[in-house]
């Protein structure tokens, strides 16, 4: 069974979805997205779409900064995105990728006067950092600045700039970048959160330190709270903290919660997956795959028999 799209308002094949090369968004980054994961769960034979309404909640804040009007509404969103998924037929983890983009065949540096459309596929995927730990590096590239682009939306063309830090980090031996404010505090990933364990306390940046506000992020401080007993402390990180801190992992749609077992090349802890980044690797693994009755309304069943 091939795997489908969603784009122009129908159901087609992935291999058929095509675009017209002249597409504005193609040309200027004029597209907002969403990594969403469904997860397999083998026991139950379903797939769970994960916090599927929250993603599209953001996605249509999205549209708002780039003055685009999504065609369809939240519940429509989420109906296509589990009939999408259902036809796929997969039976291990997928990602689904939403975009809603500035559709119009016409080049030029605006906003305005654009026509706007949505498509969204889905395909197998595993874990987006594919090892038990991560080493990271500090990234020369800095974070923009909210008068540059609103980091608390994903806006295509901002990318460009997790990818410099991305490959400016991996081409010196690490595996992901860790970004800083324009002002050096710590901000994120190049494609995640970042939390610290602090004398007991997760610590993890503050919204207003140029960060997605991501919904990985904010399961892991429910989950911190209501399983382990944690308060979580927002707020800014100085550099050196990262190099102290007990504890470090990595949260996101495609990451998960990865622990981090250096920083440019000292060793957090003892460089080892720590107790409590262990414990909500654990939590988390459950909750995404319907395991667990108290955190079901976060999972949207594909398959229409569910026990």
């Amino acid at each position: 069974m091939p795997p489908y799209a969603y784009i122009d308002k129908k159901f087609v094949p992935l291999a058929e979805a095509r675009i017209g090369v002249m597409t504005n968004f193609l040309h200027y980054g004029t597209a907002v997205f969403e990594g969403i994961r469904g997860n397999w769960n083998p026991q139950q034979k379903q797939i769970y779409i994960f916090r599927l309404r929250e993603h599209y909640e953001r996605l249509e804040n999205g549209c708002r900064v780039l003055k685009m009007e999504l065609p369809h509404s939240l519940d429509e969103l989420c109906r296509i995105t589990v009939k999408l998924v259902a036809m796929c037929r997969f039976e291990e983890d997928v990602y689904i990728r939403p975009l809603a983009y500035k559709s119009s065949e016409s080049l030029g540096v605006r906003l305005h006067d654009m026509e706007s459309d949505f498509l969204v596929f889905a395909f197998p995927w595993g874990p987006y950092l594919d090892m038990d730990k991560v080493r990271c590096g500090i990234s020369s590239w800095r974070r923009p600045d909210y008068n540059v682009i609103p980091p608390s939306a994903k806006i295509c063309g901002l990318y460009v700039n997790n990818a410099f830090a991305r490959t400016e980090v991996t081409e010196k031996g690490f595996d992901e970048a860790i970004m800083l404010t324009p002002d050096g505090h710590v901000s994120e990933g190049s494609g995640e959160n970042l939390f610290l364990v602090t004398k007991g306390k997760l610590v993890t940046p503050a919204v207003d330190n140029h960060i997605l506000k991501g919904i990985t992020r904010d399961t892991a401080i429910k989950l911190a709270k209501e399983e382990l007993g944690m308060e979580t402390v927002e707020r800014p990180i100085e550099l050196n903290e990262l190099f102290s801190a007990e504890e470090c992992f990595l949260t996101g749609t495609a990451a998960h919660i990865t622990p981090v077992a250096e920083i440019d090349r000292r060793k957090i802890g003892d460089g080892e997956i720590g107790g409590v980044t262990k414990k909500l690797q654990q939590l988390y693994s459950g909750v995404i795959r319907g395991d667990n009755p108290k955190y079901l309304d976060w999972c949207t069943p594909v398959n229409k028999r569910v026990p």
